[in-house]
């Protein structure tokens, strides 16, 4: 089987295993959508009132983005690496030419698939129930890769975090653990201004806040092509990593 063969046939299985989880289904499109219409709608922005949505809307729309770009990877790699770990799949996988890279590449697909999907309905949702505006033109395509390299980076890193847990739970309670603190404070819905001024200098060690600067900088229009740079070098980087930890064998 060549190698084509061989990724295409393990994305297609992944891609079965998604679809029959129910739950995963339901966190990667509704819980999203449920943030939205409680923070979007119902609690709503105020531009001059002070507090922690005192931006304008379109400054949230890379946190309300980075939902599926940050938990469904680590969440969906991590805890598959855990399941087949348990299950001993990797000892099967380990008889056949599927290497591991090869197979942290077919995961990703998926989620770059589906999180695609995903994002442009919460895009969509976010300027129709926010009012947040955009500037329509050739920047905005650059959302494309900034999610495509994003989800890259959070499911190398989901893959760490499967092989560091030792049981799907605990890949549960790590990346969660991860996630959050992740996605509140990477530049997305905290603004830096209302951090203290010794954290701020944090926050450029999170590889969230490069794809919030980036989808920030596209949707006003401008060039993201440095924080998009920056993004990728660092999703190669945790690919890497994330390909060595997949297991061989337990």
């Amino acid at each position: 089987m060549s190698r084509g063969r061989r990724i295409g046939a393990t994305f297609r299985a992944a891609l079965r295993a998604f679809v029959r989880r129910k739950t995963a289904v339901f966190f990667t499109f509704f819980f999203p959508v449920l943030l939205i219409l409680i923070f979007g709608a119902l609690v709503g922005t105020r531009p001059t009132g002070g507090g922690l949505f005192a931006r304008d809307p379109a400054f949230y729309i890379p946190g309300y983005l980075a939902v599926v770009v940050v938990f469904t990877p680590l969440s969906r790699v991590g805890s598959t690496i855990a399941r087949h770990r348990d299950g001993n799949r990797f000892e099967k996988l380990s008889t056949t030419p599927l290497r591991r890279w090869e197979w942290l590449l077919a995961h990703t697909l998926v989620n770059v698939a589906i999180i695609g999907l995903a994002g442009l309905l919460l895009f969509v949702l976010v300027l129709a129930v926010t009012g947040a505006t955009v500037v329509v033109g050739p920047a905005l395509l650059a959302l494309v890769p900034l999610v495509v390299v994003g989800v890259a980076l959070f499911c190398g890193l989901g893959s760490i975090i499967g092989r560091l847990a030792d049981s799907q739970d605990g890949v549960i309670a790590a990346s969660n653990s991860v996630a959050l603190p992740v996605w509140v404070l990477s530049e997305t819905f905290v603004p830096p201004s209302m951090l203290p001024a010794w954290f701020r200098p944090v926050t450029a060690f999170s590889p969230l806040t490069y794809f919030s600067r980036g989808v920030r900088t596209a949707a006003a229009g401008g060039d993201p092509s440095a924080p998009l740079l920056v993004l990728a070098v660092l999703a190669a980087a945790f690919f890497v990593v994330g390909a060595v930890a997949v297991p061989r064998t337990e």
